[in-house]
């Protein structure tokens, strides 16, 4: 099957292994420091690291098709070949089916992307996030440290933000610069005009698909749009999501409220949003991705 036909997600090496120590060897030491470390390490197995459990659940959902592979997670790393040599000894150890990568010898892999098709990135290199995002794919910044859903092993929960996450953030650039009664009027107004697509709206589309392949009722996939939006904005993003033909599982409207514990009660295994502030709360109830987009996040 062509990559352009799977869900792909790059992951960073960093986000898949705890490379805490030698990364602190780097820091430390220096670059001959610590690819004398990774070799001399190579043979023992990495522990894993935040994103972890997210990329084990993905690729359990080809065992869940009868038909070719769907979803394919792909290596991007900074490590050359050599130093990277540990970390795919780590993947067979854990015989996580992980076969395409790329060893950028200490420059940013965001130029890989396009390439193998990817629709999401995931780093915790928030330098690297950005240039994806920059370069038209979906990235977050894997905060470390978040509570990591133990449970339904075949099924993944994924929760995303609105704007400029899903959306763009037409709508939220008024809520910051002319207040909330603006934006609710600019929203009651606009509620027959669907939103322009944000980051991750290709990445949602590319989800839908393999849901699409289940009833609505099953699956391995669960989606949902967790939003601080209320009545009556959430008009015009029921109306967006049914013009752009995909499904979305849940859709809390806050208000405000906090989302730690609604994230908590879906029992989310990531939650995408572009706020630093709700990613610092939700991170202590959920793995978390910041998406440093759109007005929240001036570069």
């Amino acid at each position: 099957m062509e990559t352009n036909k799977k869900l792909v997600v790059a992951i960073s090496s960093r986000a898949l292994f705890d490379l805490s120590e030698s990364h602190q060897v780097y820091q430390s030491q220096g670059l001959k420091a610590y690819a004398e470390y990774q070799i001399t390490h190579e043979d023992e197995p990495l522990a894993p690291g935040d994103a972890y459990q997210l990329v084990e659940k993905l690729l359990h959902i080809n065992t869940m098709l009868s038909d070719e592979p769907r979803v394919e997670v792909i290596l991007l790393s900074r490590n050359s070949a050599d130093t990277g040599l540990r970390i795919f000894n780590s993947i067979e150890h854990y015989g996580l089916d992980i076969t395409r990568a790329a060893f950028c010898g200490g420059a940013s892999p965001y130029r890989y992307m396009a390439s193998f098709g990817c629709q999401l990135f995931l780093s915790p290199n928030a330098d690297d996030v950005r240039e994806a995002l920059w370069n038209g794919c979906a990235a977050a910044t894997i905060l470390p440290g978040g509570h990591a859903k133990s449970g339904d092993k075949d099924q993944l929960r994924i929760a995303f933000d609105g704007d400029a996450v899903l959306f763009s953030d037409e709508a939220e650039k008024i809520f910051k610069n002319e207040g909330l009664e603006a934006f609710t009027a600019s929203e009651k107004a606009a509620a027959s005009q669907p939103l322009s697509g944000g980051p991750f709206k290709p990445f949602l589309a590319a989800l839908h698909s393999i849901q699409s392949e289940f009833p609505d009722d099953s699956g391995p996939l669960r989606t949902a749009l967790i939003t601080a939006r209320s009545a009556p904005a959430h008009e015009r993003v029921i109306r967006t999501l049914r013009a752009w033909g995909v499904r979305i599982d849940e859709s809390l409207f806050l208000g405000g409220l906090e989302k730690g514990a609604f994230l908590r009660s879906f029992e989310a295994d990531i939650f995408f949003d572009d706020q630093e502030g709700h990613c610092l709360s939700a991170n202590e109830h959920v793995r978390t991705g910041h998406v440093p987009h759109g007005i929240s996040n001036p570069i």
